[in-house]
């Protein structure tokens, strides 16, 4: 499904600069509604995703796949992740949706005449009818670049099984770095990622409005989303490694060159920015869509092949059991390229440092019961689990 992949890949954020309300009983809430009844994991850190630590000159470095969805749940990093980002010195990311210049350009209206040309008759009509059923308002993503408007709409799919857009794992990211005082770096630029959409010729681009329009009248992209969260959700990172035979998005030599050129032929130019990162000093938070590390043009092969010595951390499907995490200020609101379809200016959200507990000493958590029906105790915060150390690796090999 090529609709996925996106997802799974580059610009799904475009969803994030808008603002869609539930008009109606029938529409899913919106992201704060969601947030009403947060769940223990909203206040307890769980970690999810797939990570691994890399070295090389005595620096210490990390590669996290992410998803560009989440739920609201999901917000607040796990404790492995908490202690990484604390570690690192910079994060990196494919692309900084707070920072003003990506959001105006992700917003930026399209060529009218393009728009005349593309969006018109049977197609025009499907892309109303969908953007009705997802009940986004008249005329909030018509003047965006046609693969943009499918791209956000695939975005709301997931709404009905409480995976939003605002709650993507990059932005989380974002907004815990802002709120450590952690620079942001992105790989990417977004006229880089919008040329990775759009192919290379209007009727490419039309191609795969078309083939999104498809997917998302099928009403099997919803289920699709739902087990790629649930995969990434629980750091399956053997299923996702599979993803090519479970995806559905292979079958024809254009969607394969398609998913080449989303994935493999960006990851060079990923590696490269983590390794200058790196290579300049500095602990890097490397966090890219987690289809970005599968394969053998993955990143963590990447990185082997220049010399680092590369850890799985969070990569066995797992239970997920809450660990209590110190309180996180609240984030600052992000730049809205648009609210109920009109153009706002941007607005750069302001760091926030983390308060600093003191005094006294930390009480101790509640035990929390893991899947399964066993009861556990969770750990007090500030506390790491107990690990067997790893055997040491050689440099430029990948630890199993």
């Amino acid at each position: 499904m090529r609709i996925l992949r996106i997802l799974a890949a580059p610009l799904c954020g475009i969803a994030f600069l808008f603002t869609f309300g539930a008009a109606q009983a029938a529409c899913p809430p919106s992201a704060i509604a969601s947030l009403e009844k947060p769940g223990v994991a909203m206040r307890n850190g769980v970690d999810r995703g797939v990570l691994w630590r890399i070295e090389r000159d005595g620096r210490t470095s990390w590669l996290y796949g992410t998803i560009h969805i989440g739920r609201g749940d999901w917000v607040r990093p796990g404790p492995t992740i908490q202690k990484a980002l604390t570690q690192s010195d910079t994060v990196a990311l494919e692309l900084d949706m707070r920072d003003e210049a990506t959001a105006r350009t992700m917003a930026r209206p399209a060529d009218p005449e393009l728009l005349a040309r593309m969006l018109s008759g049977e197609r025009a009509r499907r892309l109303e009818r969908q953007n009705s059923e997802a009940c986004v308002p008249p005329g909030s993503l018509s003047k965006l670049q046609p693969i943009l408007q499918v791209t956000a709409l695939a975005g709301l799919v997931g709404r009905a099984d409480g995976l939003y857009p605002e709650f993507g794992v990059d932005e989380t990211l974002a907004v815990a770095a802002r709120n450590g005082n952690k620079p942001i770096v992105a790989l990417e630029n977004a006229q880089d990622q919008l040329k990775v959409l759009t192919g290379n010729s209007e009727a490419e681009e039309a191609e795969q409005v078309d083939a999104a329009l498809d997917e998302l009248e099928s009403g099997k992209l919803r289920g699709q989303i739902k087990e790629l969260a649930d995969v990434w959700a629980r750091s399956d990172a053997a299923r996702l490694a599979r993803y090519p035979e479970w995806c559905d998005c292979l079958n024809t030599p254009a969607e394969q060159r398609l998913l080449k050129r989303l994935l493999d032929d960006r990851n060079p130019n990923l590696a490269d920015g983590i390794e200058r990162l790196h290579a300049s000093g500095k602990g890097v938070f490397a966090a890219v869509g987690a289809l970005h590390m599968i394969g053998p043009q993955g990143l963590p092969t990447l990185m082997a092949a220049r010399g680092f010595t590369v850890t799985p951390v969070l990569t066995n499907a797992q239970e997920q059991t809450a660990q209590p995490m110190p309180a996180l200020a609240a984030p600052s609101p992000a730049p809205r390229a648009a609210r109920g379809g009109k153009a706002v200016k941007g607005q750069r959200a302001k760091a926030a440092p983390a308060a600093a507990a003191r005094g006294g000493k930390s009480a101790k958590a509640a035990p929390a019961a893991p899947r399964g029906g066993a009861r556990a105790p969770a750990r007090a915060a500030g506390k790491a689990a107990p690990s067997k150390a790893p055997a040491p690796a050689a440099k430029g090999k990948v630890r199993r």
